[in-house]
């Protein structure tokens, strides 16, 4: 998968389109990511001793990689993620300024 914790991306489809978050956590296996904020649900909680009232809490769920798109730091343009080989070494480049991300 392209995308990595702390990459900066746009929603580009459903309640929340146009909304920008960082990363939070990634489910490489299940190809989807954790953006706080946003894709939030409400979850009813039985009474606990963590939460001795119960209630409704907001829980974010994970959203699917295909959903988002990266937004490049350099030319602030939502773009793809592409790969280059230097020395040996593989990097991502942003496809619209060819810039290298990492």
């Amino acid at each position: 998968m392209k995308l990595r914790k702390g990459d900066k991306v746009r929603m580009i489809v459903g309640k929340d389109k146009g909304r920008e978050e960082k990363i939070a956590r990634v489910y490489k296996k299940q190809r989807k990511i954790l953006l706080p904020g946003i894709n939030i649900y409400k979850k009813h909680v039985k009474k606990s001793d963590q939460m001795p009232q119960g209630g409704v809490v907001d829980v974010p769920r994970p959203v699917d990689v295909a959903k988002v798109a990266y937004i490049c730091k350099s030319c602030k343009k939502q773009t793809r993620i592409g790969y280059i080989i230097e020395g040996g070494r593989k990097f991502r480049i942003c496809r619209k300024c060819k810039e290298r991300i990492d």
